[in-house]
C-alpha cells in the first residue's frame, strides 16, 4: 500500500507542520539582543504559521468530509438501483391472473 493513501500518513504530516510551525521550535538564539524588533517579528510569524495551519487543517476536513458525503451518496444510488432491478425483474402473480396466464 502506498504511503499516502495510509490512514496513518495524515496525522503523521499534521504533526509534522504543527512542529515545522510552532514558534518555540526555533533554533535562532542570536536575535536576543534586539529584543523588542525580533519578538515582533517572531509574534507576527507564529501568528501567520498558525494561520496557515489553521487554514490546512480546514481545508482537510472540509475533503475529508465531501469524500464521506460521496461515498455515502453512491452507497444510495447504488441502493436504489439495485431495489429497481429487482422490483423489475420480481414475479407480480396478480398481473398474470389479471391477463388469464394463471388461475
Amino acid at each position: 500500500m502506498p504511503l499516502l493513501g495510509s490512514p496513518r500518513f495524515l496525522p503523521v504530516l499534521l504533526a509534522s507542520i504543527l512542529l515545522r510551525l510552532s514558534p518555540g521550535s526555533s533554533d535562532d538564539s542570536s536575535n536576543s539582543k534586539n529584543g523588542t524588533k525580533s519578538e515582533i517579528h517572531d509574534k507576527s510569524s507564529g501568528n501567520a504559521g498558525s494561520m496557515v495551519l489553521v487554514v490546512l487543517v480546514v481545508i482537510v476536513a472540509v475533503a475529508l468530509f465531501s469524500f464521506v458525503l460521496y461515498k455515502l451518496w453512491q452507497k444510495k444510488k447504488r441502493a436504489e438501483q439495485y431495489a429497481r432491478l429487482l422490483k423489475l425483474f420480481e414475479e407480480d402473480d396478480e398481473l398474470e391472473v389479471e391477463l388469464g396466464l394463471r388461475d
